[in-house]
């Protein structure tokens, strides 16, 4: 008799504990998640915005948050039709990049109406209109373009040079970063009577337009290009085999100037292919999830929001610079 009420006070502890791993799985899977949070990517045209998709994902795992993501694969259009797509879905907070500044006010006005706060993540906006967002996270572009124009000055007085002929390759027409980096960089060059800009030609931040574009300045303007600026590392990566083939020798017979600072162009500024890369940050998903979850509070937050940026060039021992991560 003792056996069989043992037997049958087990069976009843087994079933008991089931039933409660049951029910607190089913609360974890029930539980709510701290916001829904709409993102619309540019796309996936380089390591720095792979690296970018990639640090929000993971930032997103972190604070709980769900995210609903889009990449727009560099269309305009389709960034508009996500917004619209997360506006329906009544996400709480949205956020973009914005591939280029104008033609936002609509769907943002639609955004503002559904009473859902919008907050742009590495590049800005152009609009007339009041509120339609909250806040800018991500790089000082203006700042990177005069630190690579600074660079240059120093590395031309190193060198002794009397004349610089620079050729711009630029990011994308009308985007944010292609008009304040090269805002930054011809400010910072234009009291050096030495510095002259050739051509500024539009790369699309693009590897294969990095190529096309070095490929026609070359033929234009051949030997009497000292300098190369190109607004990202993926145009440069580009157009450095198109300036060996010509028999240059990237990094001394032109000086090269990057801006991103991914791993593949920090390998070849280690050797000594490039002369100088200033930092933008990808991983700007921290900043993106702490400013989500204020504004889902109903806390204010502030307009803009810059991470902490470096340069790396030969002017220092570039061969201890820590892995990228993108």
């Amino acid at each position: 008799m003792f056996r069989m009420i043992k037997k049958v006070l087990a069976g009843v502890l087994l079933i008991a504990a089931l039933l409660s791993t049951a029910c607190t799985k089913k609360t974890e899977e029930t539980k709510e998640p701290a916001l829904l949070l709409g993102f619309s990517q540019i796309g996936s045209e380089s390591a720095w915005r792979i690296g970018n998709t990639r640090d929000i994902e993971e930032s997103a795992d972190k604070y709980g948050i769900s995210l609903m993501l889009e990449n727009a694969n560099q269309k305009q259009e389709n960034q508009i039709a996500a917004i619209r797509r997360f506006i329906a879905y009544k996400v709480d907070v949205i956020a973009f990049s914005p591939i280029v500044e104008e033609g936002w006010d609509n769907v943002l006005m639609e955004a503002k109406d559904a009473g859902i706060p919008v907050i742009l993540v590495d590049r800005d906006i152009s609009t007339e209109k009041e509120g339609l967002t909250t806040c800018l996270i991500g790089a000082d572009f203006y700042k990177e373009g005069v630190m690579a124009g600074e660079y240059l000055i120093r590395k031309a007085d190193s060198l002794g040079m009397e004349q610089v002929n620079i050729v711009e390759i630029t990011g994308t027409e009308n985007s944010t970063p292609m008009r304040q980096r090269q805002a930054g960089f011809f400010d910072a060059i234009a009291g050096d009577e030495r510095m002259t800009v050739l051509e500024s030609i539009d790369g699309d931040f693009l590897k294969s337009r990095g190529e096309e574009c070095m490929r026609y300045l070359l033929k234009t303007y051949g030997d009497t290009i000292d300098v190369v600026f190109s607004h990202n590392d993926e145009m440069t990566l580009g157009a450095l085999p198109e300036i060996e083939a010509a028999d240059f020798a990237p990094g001394t017979d032109i000086i090269i100037i990057s801006i991103d600072g991914g791993q593949e162009a920090i390998d070849v500024l280690k050797q000594g292919k490039i002369n100088c890369v200033v930092e933008c940050t990808p991983k700007l998903g921290r900043e993106l999830m702490e400013t989500a979850l204020l504004l889902k509070a109903g806390e204010e937050v502030d307009k803009v929001i810059h991470p902490e940026e470096q340069i790396f060039s030969d002017e220092t021992d570039v061969s201890q610079i820590a892995p990228r991560g993108y």
